[in-house]
């Protein structure tokens, strides 16, 4: 948190926040930040399998991962910003899995020794940038403030049977359990390990369940985890809009559409979302130098 102008490890004792030099602050009054100070954030796609049924897919034989920065760090408390020419931020809570240690090349059996603990993470994404960075989703899921983890860190946690839910406003938007995951927080840790080195503090998403969908400024988003407290961030519009000048643009296609709506977009179920064709994406002022 920060106390008298510092960053300080706290533990919790009830409703309380201690200091290691004793100073004492109310959880509910504290200036969280996020209780992990990670080099890289890594996320997987779709794992639970609520969500696989509600866009109505097929698993694949192994989970895929995308890459917030460090720069989307948010904490409990926070603002989470959605810029003020997009309309399509959608929540996706889900648990944090925090290394303890130098992870490569570990079995699953052995990747619990990795694990310093666990938080509760908001997984944001601006799906206004849904046709161009579909591959990538640097800018749907790395914008600014765009991961919120928190409230603490939690060690001697264990995922089987725990219950994860979303509310907005107080309306319970997200229910599902820890049990529904394809790949647990151990397989999820081997994996990702095999080919990149995982340090201290370093953080894996681990997928949320269905029904994520849009929110508004103005709107309160909670995210509770059975063991793990409550994650509470309040979304804002942001002071200027995405720009112009250059870059790609916000977009509503159907690509946009049908993920941040999932099983409300009035097509689910009788077709697939028809694809952007380039015709369609708009172009910022600064053209590029070379046009096919």
């Amino acid at each position: 948190m920060l106390l008298g102008g510092a960053a300080v490890v706290v533990r919790r004792d009830g409703d309380w926040l201690e200091a290691p030099d004793g100073r004492r602050v109310r959880a509910d009054d504290a200036l969280h930040l996020a209780p992990v100070e990670p080099t890289k954030i890594i996320c997987c796609h779709l794992n639970h399998v609520s969500r696989v049924r509600e866009f109505g897919l097929t698993l694949p034989p192994a989970p895929t991962y995308f890459h917030k920065p460090i720069s989307a760090l948010n904490a409990h408390g926070g603002e989470v910003v959605r810029p003020a020419n997009c309309r399509w931020l959608n929540l996706e809570g889900e648990v944090a899995i925090v290394i303890g240690a130098v992870t490569r090349n570990v079995s699953v059996a052995d990747a619990a020794a990795c694990i310093a603990g666990y938080t509760i993470a908001n997984d944001f994404g601006l799906h206004d940038f849904r046709d161009t960075d579909a591959g990538s989703m640097l800018r749907v899921k790395g914008a600014d403030t765009l991961c919120p983890l928190g409230p603490g860190l939690v060690t001697g946690w264990t995922f089987e049977g725990k219950a994860i839910q979303t509310r907005v406003n107080g309306t319970l938007v997200q229910d599902g359990s820890t049990d529904e995951m394809a790949w647990d927080m151990h397989y999820l840790v081997a994996d990702v390990a095999r080919l990149i080195t995982l340090v201290p503090g370093d953080v894996i998403l681990s997928g949320t369940p269905a029904h994520s969908r849009p929110v508004v400024p103005g709107d309160v988003v909670e995210v509770s985890v059975e063991g793990l407290g409550t994650l509470r961030n309040v979304v804002v519009e942001g002071p200027v809009p995405v720009s112009d000048e250059v870059g790609a643009q916000p977009t509503a296609t159907e690509e946009v559409l049908s993920t941040a709506l999932g099983g409300d977009w009035e097509h689910r179920g009788t077709r697939s979302p028809v694809a952007t064709t380039r015709d369609q994406l708009p172009y910022p002022k600064v053209r590029p130098r070379f046009e096919s």
